[in-house]
């Protein structure tokens, strides 16, 4: 992609406001027949790589339950109209995950809808680059992570389990393994995925539920311009190995991957794409 330019918008951000506006797969995607008739919930479906998950898997034959901050309904009715277009179903669901009650009525109402739940994707998340230190880290702000990163992933899987999903997929970071003063919160709670990962992957094998994480380097999404100053947009990624920012569809190839029966006996691990970092 062309490396993008500098540039800013409120938090959380729209898709379509983005200079270049990413790739989620809607015409670059070549469908395989991987997921056909499978149904998945994802989180944060509305932008970045919830949007591209949710494209890729309807393309591949799955219908789809995404949730969404409420503020988020433009670029979420976007996806739905997208996935219905390939004949898929969509389930559009805004929901704020920060409680527990949020999201036990999140994985009920997407059941209800679908039918059913094959593949859960955790990927909603939220990060500020704060710098200068965890002194000018703000209560609200670690509450606001923490919570979203990592305590909202628990309270959603857990609901999620005794509907018995074949695959579990977490939306980890690079950050876990190379973290950034600035993201000392986000870092923390991808970490902590990372870990969760593979304790449940442990639990959850016998009962033949697969347990993955994808953790992305630098992708090109909403959460960059909306989160980030103009002068750390402007070559957002160019310092990877491979001299350029990732685009959430390429991302999405690794969710497709874990969910489809081509991954059967992949589970514990975590799936880097980074650009060329390193994920160990």
């Amino acid at each position: 992609m062309t490396n993008p330019p500098a540039q800013q918008q409120q938090w959380p951000g729209r898709t379509a406001d983005m200079t270049p506006v990413p790739d989620h797969g809607e015409s670059s995607w070549t469908p395989r027949e991987r997921l056909v008739g499978k149904r998945a919930l994802i989180t944060g479906g509305d932008s970045g790589i919830g949007r591209a998950v949710a494209i890729t898997f309807a393309k591949e034959g799955a219908d789809v339950a995404i949730s969404y901050l409420p503020q988020e309904q433009e670029d979420a009715e976007e996806v739905a109209a997208i996935v219905e277009g390939v004949g898929r179903r969509a389930i559009l669901l805004p929901t704020d995950q920060r409680t527990q009650q949020a999201n036990q009525d999140l994985v009920r109402l997407a059941v209800e809808g679908l039918g059913g739940l094959d593949h859960l994707v955790s990927n909603a998340a939220f990060q500020w680059g704060t710098p200068g230190g965890l002194e000018n880290f703000s209560a609200e702000q670690i509450d606001q992570v923490i919570t979203t990163n990592l305590t909202a992933n628990l309270w959603l899987i857990q609901a999620a389990l005794p509907h018995e999903p074949e695959s579990i997929t977490i939306t980890t970071s690079i950050q876990a393994y190379q973290p950034s003063g600035p993201l000392l919160d986000y870092a923390a709670t991808k970490a902590a995925l990372n870990n969760l990962t593979v304790n449940l992957a442990a639990e959850l094998g016998p009962r033949g539920i697969r347990v993955n994480a994808v953790a992305p380097g630098p992708i090109w999404t909403p959460l960059i311009p909306s989160t980030f100053g103009e002068s750390k947009v402007e070559g957002f990624g160019t310092d990877t190995p491979l001299g350029r920012p990732g685009q959430p569809a390429e991302v999405a190839a690794a969710f497709v991957f874990l969910a489809s029966q081509e991954a059967s006996y992949v589970s514990g691990t975590v799936l880097g794409v980074t650009g060329g970092r390193a994920v160990f």
